[in-house]
């Protein structure tokens, strides 16, 4: 029987709100230090969200609005956005998703590896962690997309966690909150916990490949609303429950 000993978390929406509180206000600030009459209100970035990457993302909205770019205005629009953010994460304005630092602290006191699997580069995923509460515990690995050809939906970058880890598929349990995380969990055949970001239209139809799917993790004060997956009795997302959900996916 598969025994849980691993989760791989994703970042982006999934351990904090980053799109909303850091992404986009980063953009508008690198849009305006280039002098581009570009400003993206959250309902704007919500639907802009569903083209993946933030310089593609922007090279579209730019030829749907008529508005010229060059090449090198990508680059640096690229690096002031960067600056930008990793200045608002370090001053605290990226907030951890309920039930998250809960988890994070039951799941290393039981001695099971816990690693980051994102999209996301480097330096943003090492900035939102330095600016983490103190007593948060530290991660076994990390695998982003400095280390991989294709992000996700593709399976790559969770096919070199496991390698890395020495790990089997059966034995990890991957926690998403879109379509393309879901996707990339699913085809490394991970069993993936979702918790949806609201701006993520195209997961609604993916979600029963998802082994559950909650409104988020929940906290004692914050019970956490379930979509999708075993009856969690408890009302918040518990070891215990995982435990039972990666022997439920095997059996």
């Amino acid at each position: 029987m598969a025994e849980l000993r691993a989760v791989f978390w994703d970042v982006d929406g999934t351990l904090a709100d980053t799109e909303m509180d850091g992404h986009r206000p980063a953009f508008n600030a690198a849009f305006e230090d280039l002098g581009l009459p570009i400003h993206w209100d959250p309902e704007l970035y919500c639907r802009l969200l569903s083209i993946p990457g933030g310089l593609p993302r922007v090279k579209q909205y730019c030829l749907d609005i008529g508005q010229s770019i060059s090449d090198d205005q990508l680059l640096e629009l690229r690096d002031l956005k960067r600056n930008h953010y990793l200045t608002r994460v370090r001053q605290g304005h990226v907030g951890w998703r309920p039930g998250v630092a809960r988890l994070l602290r039951d799941l290393s006191e039981a001695g099971l590896q816990q690693w980051i699997v994102t999209s996301s580069g480097r330096a943003s995923v090492t900035a939102l962690l330095e600016a983490a509460p103190a007593d948060l515990p530290g991660f076994d690995g990390m695998v982003c997309s400095d280390d991989v050809n294709d992000g996700k939906p593709s399976p790559a970058l969770y096919q070199l966690a496991l390698h890395r880890s020495g790990l089997s598929c059966v034995d990890v349990l991957a926690i998403e909150d879109s379509a393309a995380g879901l996707q990339a969990a699913v085809a490394a055949e991970l069993s993936c916990l979702v918790t949806p970001s609201p701006w993520d239209e195209e997961l609604i139809p993916l979600l029963p490949l998802a082994a559950a799917v909650f409104e988020h993790l929940g906290d004692q004060d914050q019970p956490a609303p379930q979509q999708h997956g075993p009856a969690c009795t408890e009302g918040l997302v518990t070891l215990k429950y995982l435990q039972a959900l990666i022997h439920s996916q095997s059996s």
